[in-house]
């Protein structure tokens, strides 16, 4: 028996090339909403423990999500499409809110150009794995190495989830 050695980058590159063909074409708008909330289920954040976002964009507190998982539109408080707590520059307070920021139409043309200029990085394979916006969003207001400085602090305190291209501002704190 002739036992050959795997690179671990080789397996990784052939696990990417085996789901980059299965995966389906990259969805811009979520499914169509219907109905009957016993056979509509929505995607949402998940670990927010006061908020959550769902795929559709919006903004609920954590009671106010049906068993559908989706945020209920009857209530007063959900918001959509809320960039409560962002900046101009899509950097956002509360990773909710950035989320919900980031899933607007109108960011569309961004989104794109972030998936294009990264869908070929080797550090960013995560983007070119994602299937829709909605995923791409949760992914890219994360916080990430972009929003932190010397890797210990964040260059500003209060906006450390960002959609965009660019990371927050770097905000100097004198003593």
């Amino acid at each position: 028996m002739v036992v050959t050695k795997i690179e671990s980058s080789d397996y990784i590159l052939t696990e990417y090339e085996s789901k980059r063909t299965l995966r389906q074409p990259f969805q811009w708008q979520p499914t169509e909403e219907s109905n009957d909330t016993d056979t509509f289920r929505c995607k949402n954040s998940k670990q927010g423990r006061l908020l959550i976002v769902d795929h559709r964009g919006y903004v609920c507190k954590r009671q106010h999500v049906g068993s559908n998982n989706c945020c209920d539109l009857k209530n007063p408080t959900t918001r959509h499409h809320s960039c409560d707590t962002c900046l101009s520059n899509g950097c956002c307070g509360v990773y909710e809110y950035c989320v919900s920021c980031c899933l607007q139409p109108k960011n569309q043309k961004l989104l794109s150009k972030i998936r294009k200029e990264n869908v070929e990085a080797p550090y960013n394979l995560f983007i070119s794995e994602v299937e829709n916006i909605f995923d791409l969003c949760l992914a890219k207001c994360r916080t990430s190495s972009q929003s932190v400085q010397h890797e210990n602090s964040y260059r500003d305190s209060y906006v450390k989830y960002c959609y965009g291209d660019k990371p927050p501002d770097l905000q100097v704190i004198s003593s």
